[in-house]
This record gives C-alpha cells, structure tokens and sequence, in this order.
C-alpha cells in the first residue's frame, strides 16, 4: 500500500484541532476527515468518526495495525507542515 496523496483541506490556527486531511491510497481509495488535533503531549492523527447513541465516537475507517497508523501520520504531519509554512510565506509576502 503506498500513500499517493494527502491534501490539507483546512487549517486552524486556534483551538486544539490543527487541521482537516484526506488521504489517498494506491490512487484508488480516499479517507476524508482525518483530523490533526493538538494534545497534552504534542500533535496526533484522529480518523473520521461518527458520534453513537451512547455519546461514545466510534472511528469509521482506521488503521489496523500501528505500523499502518505511523505511514498514515508522517504523511499527514508532512504535508500540515508544508502547508503551514507555505501559508506563512503567503502572508510574509503580502505584508511585503
């Protein structure tokens, strides 16, 4: 399985949720809504989620083992920074 692509649909500069991301794999099969949420001890991945009766989130789609988990989120961390950074050069550069 290779990661073919990762779009950053939108970024927040305030609260605890960073970003929003889709994934793309092999190509051929997209996961939308995963999010980059900011915690006690540093950023993490969150995979979309639906709210049950219970008031518990249960995850739709995830990774099953933390090897898959790990591909997933150095993938998704990459593409946030790069598009932080580019972002801040955008506003750099219109302040110019």
């Amino acid at each position: 399985m290779k990661i073919s692509d990762v779009r950053v649909r939108k970024i927040n500069s305030e609260g605890k949720m960073k970003a929003i991301v889709s994934v793309t794999f092999d190509d051929c099969f997209v996961v939308h809504d995963i999010k980059i949420i900011e915690g006690q001890e540093g950023l993490f991945i969150a995979m979309p989620s639906r709210k049950m009766p219970d008031g518990e989130f249960k995850d739709i789609a995830h990774p099953i083992n933390s090897e898959t988990r790990n591909l997933v989120a150095d993938a998704v961390f990459k593409a946030y920074e790069e598009k932080r950074l580019e972002e801040s050069e955008s506003a750099e550069a219109a302040l110019l």
